[in-house]
């Protein structure tokens, strides 16, 4: 697996944040899948955490279990770009510890196909109006 070329970035991030995490991951390549850019699924989740000793908490108050409202983005990322684009999304986000899973991709494993990888709803590249890559 040591060959992958793009990975998923999964982000976990204050709904307030989300949107500016999104522009400036856009706007140095990542999010791109095919013949489109801005490319990003985000889920309103629930997140719960205990801050310990020595932390310094966006939300809450060290020893007791706090929740809040977050998204969870997921965003295609090339590999190239991972390393920018952690240092960029920790220079806007919020939390101290900023949960970014890197998982990388076997697509290119597997090639495109008729309605695959970079396709849209139609089955062909850059044709019709779905909102989806």
């Amino acid at each position: 697996m040591e060959d992958f070329t793009d990975v998923k970035l999964e982000i976990f991030v204050p709904q307030e944040y989300a949107l500016k995490i999104h522009k400036a991951l856009a706007e140095i390549g990542v999010g791109v899948i095919g013949n489109y850019d801005h490319c990003v699924a985000m889920y309103p989740v629930q997140g719960y955490y205990r801050p310990l000793e020595g932390a310094n908490p966006f939300e809450g108050k060290i020893g007791e279990i706090s929740e809040g409202s977050e998204y969870k983005m997921e965003v295609n990322c090339r590999r190239d770009l991972v390393n920018q684009a952690i240092r960029l999304i920790r220079s806007i986000h919020p939390y101290e510890e900023p949960l970014i899973n890197i998982i990388p991709l076997a697509n290119h494993l597997f090639g495109p196909s008729e309605k695959g990888f970079g396709r849209n709803a139609r089955g062909k590249r850059g044709e019709g109006a779905s909102h989806h890559a």
